[in-house]
This record gives structure tokens, C-alpha cells and sequence, in this order.
């Protein structure tokens, strides 16, 4: 019995915490890439770029002020597409995203990245950094002079010397074809001006808060400048871009919205994870049922002789029951600490040879997370299961009169 509690608390944690630890880290990667948990992006009609104006930035921090969502940090970036080139030493490559931060105030998150070279504390509006692929494709090292290419909001080809200040180890479909550099430098490449940005993030104390913090931002801000409707997916991303509109258009966008397709995904995991969790708990309360009947039928004649000697039929449930809870209690402990063995095992397994597979890593691992909710409500269930297969029972054989507990009859 005491086996396959351990083995069933043991599975059902592992696989629950390695669900919460897959989509934490997509979040986190999401979050790093799209700069917060709430974001302002603006939608230039008349440039077909990102753009948000000396306009639209005053109000988005007002609005974030008065509505109170209390931001832990409010960060501007502003963003390039997929028409940007990287050259070196004879080599070119095409990037998917090209952003421009303000490195002080972007700290919390370059302090978080994985770098294979970490960057100097002034990277400065000449310094840049490349992913990982990047630097590999093109055999750049620290310390080397690059030529960024983009084109301006006028759609003419501009270039600018940086300096490798950094390589940042990130093979995500988030961070593949990436580069990071100044939010000043690239404001003046695409011909913006120096304040302006493409978005605005706000990164809140409680993400889970997310969807409330943005309808909040949502009610004072279209008082005060073009918004779009709040939208709650890709398909509505993309069908409420395609609306006509003039000048610039703010929508505010959570990560579950970026990240709908990649929740689809995290959906059916969390299908397969359900159904091995019911599976666990018929077999934690098959196998608890018959071998608790087992032991009762086994102890019938001890319990017949406590019986004799004065005790009541209150007095065996209360020690069968003691009993199962702290055999509950150390099957719990027992299954945590086997879970978290196979979490460090986990590290040591290579996922590289599934595509794309890196977003739900860290820092090139796998990783689980023991979130006390989640271990609370496996706990929960597994005590249910065990009090369904065992407290009947313990009842029903403590009530039995006491010739036939002596005479060892079957429960």
C-alpha cells in the first residue's frame, strides 16, 4: 500500500509541476520578448510600422497611472520586422526581429538572459547584441564591428556600424534571428524621433492578473486616444489589424493573446496530463482498496483481542485511521522527494533534437515547478482517494461484533 501511494504521488507530481515549469517558461520567454505582461503596441496606418508618437506615449502612461494597474516596470521598445540584415566579414544574415531597448531600464530582464558572453554594464547606443545563432552564422566574437541594415519609416535602406557587445545564448523561435540594440540608435535608423518607441510593456507584480489590469487600461485609454477592441487571440489580432482605420491605433495585448497557439498546445499536454492523473488515482484507490482489505482481513483477530481487553469501536477507527493518515503523510513526503529526483534527472537529458522544443526550456534545460497550489490540490486528491478506499472500509470492520473479528471472518 505504502508502495503504490509513493509511486502514484511521485508520477502525479512530476508531470503536474513539469507542466507548470513548461508553460512558466514560456511565459517568461513571451514576456522577455514582447516586453510585459500588459502591452501597448501602436499600429501606424499611414508607415505600416509600429509606431507610437509623441501623442499616443502620454497618454498610454497617464492611462496606465489613472487606471491604477500599478506596474512593477513600464518599459519602450521600439521594434523592426523581418527586413532587417546583419553583415560581417563577407557574411550576411536576415533577421526576424530587430529591437531597440533602453538598456538601464531593461535591466531586471537582460539580468535574467542566458549569455554565452555577457555584456559590459555600458553597452551604449553603439553596442549591440547578437543571439547565439547569430554570432555563429556569421562568425562574429566580442568586440567586432557589424553593419546593421533596416529601412527607414520611408521604406529607404539605412545602415549603421555597432559594436558586438554582447551574445545573448537564446535558439527559441523567439530569439533565433534577434539583435538588441539601443532604443535611441534604432529610432534614428528608421528616421523616428528619439522618444518615440513601437510599444509600451508593463510588467505587473501578479501576471495571473493580466486580463483584469488590461480591460482597466482599456476603460481610461479610449477616452483619450484611437484604441482598438480588447481581442483575446491571434485570429482576433489579426482580423482587428485588417480593419480600416487613419493615424495611429493602440492595442493592448496580453501574453495569452501572443501565445494562443503555443496555449493550444500546452492544452492538449494538459489533456494527456489529465487523463495519466485520473489513471493514477483509479490505481491509487484500486490498489489502496484491496490492499487495505487485505491487511483488515488480516488483523481481524488483533482487532477481535483489542476488543476483549476494553477497547471500543471508536477507539479501533481512530487507530486505523491515525494509522492511514501517517501512512498518507510519509507516502507524500516520500513521493516529493522521489519527484524531485526525477526533476534532476530531467536536467540531464538533451531535447535539442526536437524543433523548437526550446521555448519550454530554460536556459537549454528542462524544468519543473513545484507550484504550492498545484502540490496542494495533488495532496488533496490523493487524501480523497485514500479516504474513499480506506475510511469505509475501517468503519464497516470496526462495527463488526466481536465474535466474528475473533474468528478471523473475511472482511
Amino acid at each position: 500500500m505504502l508502495a503504490a501511494l509513493v509511486f502514484g504521488f511521485t508520477v502525479v507530481t512530476y508531470i503536474t509541476s513539469l507542466r507548470d515549469g513548461m508553460y512558466d517558461n514560456v511565459y517568461y520567454s513571451a514576456q522577455s520578448h514582447y516586453a510585459g505582461d500588459v502591452v501597448a503596441v501602436g499600429y501606424d496606418d499611414e508607415i505600416k510600422i509600429k509606431h507610437l508618437g509623441q501623442e499616443e506615449i502620454p497618454a498610454i502612461l497617464s492611462a496606465a497611472h489613472d487606471s491604477g494597474i500599478n506596474a512593477k516596470y513600464t518599459v519602450m521598445r521600439t521594434l523592426f520586422g523581418d527586413t532587417g540584415v546583419v553583415y560581417f566579414n563577407g557574411n550576411a544574415i536576415r533577421l526576424k526581429y530587430v529591437t531597440g531597448c533602453d538598456w538601464e531600464k531593461e535591466e531586471h530582464l537582460f539580468y535574467k538572459m542566458d549569455f554565452v558572453f555577457p555584456p559590459q554594464h555600458d553597452i551604449g547606443d553603439d553596442g549591440i547584441i547578437l543571439s547565439e545563432p547569430v554570432a555563429l552564422a556569421l562568425g562574429a566574437v566580442m568586440g567586432d564591428s557589424v553593419v546593421l541594415e533596416t529601412e527607414t519609416r520611408y521604406r529607404q535602406k539605412n545602415t549603421r556600424v555597432f559594436i558586438v557587445r554582447g551574445i545573448v545564448r537564446d535558439a527559441s523561435i523567439f530569439g533565433y534571428y534577434k539583435v538588441y540594440l539601443s532604443r535611441l540608435s534604432l529610432n534614428r535608423l528608421l528616421l523616428f524621433d528619439d522618444n518615440d518607441c513601437s510599444i509600451i510593456g508593463f510588467f505587473l507584480d501578479n501576471p495571473a492578473s493580466s486580463g483584469k489590469s488590461r480591460a482597466q487600461l482599456q476603460n481610461v485609454l479610449q477616452e483619450r486616444i484611437q484604441t482598438s477592441a480588447l481581442v483575446y487571440d491571434r485570429v482576433e489580432l489579426y482580423r482587428e489589424e485588417d480593419k480600416p482605420f487613419n493615424g495611429i491605433k493602440v492595442f493592448l495585448i496580453t501574453m495569452p493573446v501572443y501565445l494562443s497557439e503555443i496555449s493550444d498546445l500546452l492544452g492538449a499536454i494538459s489533456i494527456v496530463t489529465y487523463f495519466i492523473y485520473g489513471m493514477m488515482l483509479i490505481i491509487i484507490l484500486v490498489s489502496a482498496a484491496v490492499t487495505y482489505r487485505l491487511i483488515l482481513h488480516e488483523r481481524a483477530r488483533e482487532m477481535g483481542i483489542m476488543r476483549s481487553i476494553g477497547f471500543y469501536s471508536g477507539d479501533l477507527r481512530f487507530v486505523l485511521w491515525v494509522e492511514v493518515i501517517v501512512l498518507g503523510i510519509i507516502s507524500l513526503f516520500a513521493g516529493l522527494i522521489l519527484s524531485w529526483i526525477l526533476s534532476r534527472i530531467s536536467l540531464l537529458l538533451s531535447f535539442s533534437w526536437f524543433p523548437s522544443f526550446e521555448i519550454f526550456m530554460k536556459n537549454g534545460k528542462i524544468s519543473v515547478l513545484y507550484l504550492p497550489k498545484t502540490v496542494s490540490f495533488n495532496v488533496i486528491l490523493i487524501y480523497l482517494a485514500l479516504v474513499a478506499a480506506v475510511f469505509i472500509p475501517a468503519l464497516h470492520t470496526s462495527k463488526k461484533p466481536l465474535p466474528v473479528l475473533l474468528s478471523g471472518e473475511t472482511i
